[in-house]
């Protein structure tokens, strides 16, 4: 029933490329193996680390520079009409 819409079948990410490394998990790991426990399950909250400031830094300043040049430009042309 799918009539070959061309979905083909759908790639995971490899498990082994997130790493507690770094973040604060690593501490919450810590702390819990001082106590002789363990989170089995750590390794899947890692994913919300570093989602919506990854790059934040290089963007706000592609931005700056963008609305810089944008700035300069249109002061360049304030005496000329559009219409």
């Amino acid at each position: 029933m799918a009539h070959g819409h061309g979905h083909g079948k759908m790639e995971l990410p490899d498990y082994r490329q997130w790493k507690i490394e770094g973040t604060p998990l690593e501490t919450v790991q810590e702390r819990l193996a001082a106590q002789e426990l363990r989170d089995p399950w750590g390794r899947n909250d890692i994913t919300f680390f570093d989602v919506f400031f990854k790059g934040f830094k290089w963007g706000f300043g592609a931005f700056v520079v963008a609305a810089g040049a944008e700035s300069y430009l249109e002061s360049l042309n304030k005496d000329k009409k559009h219409h």
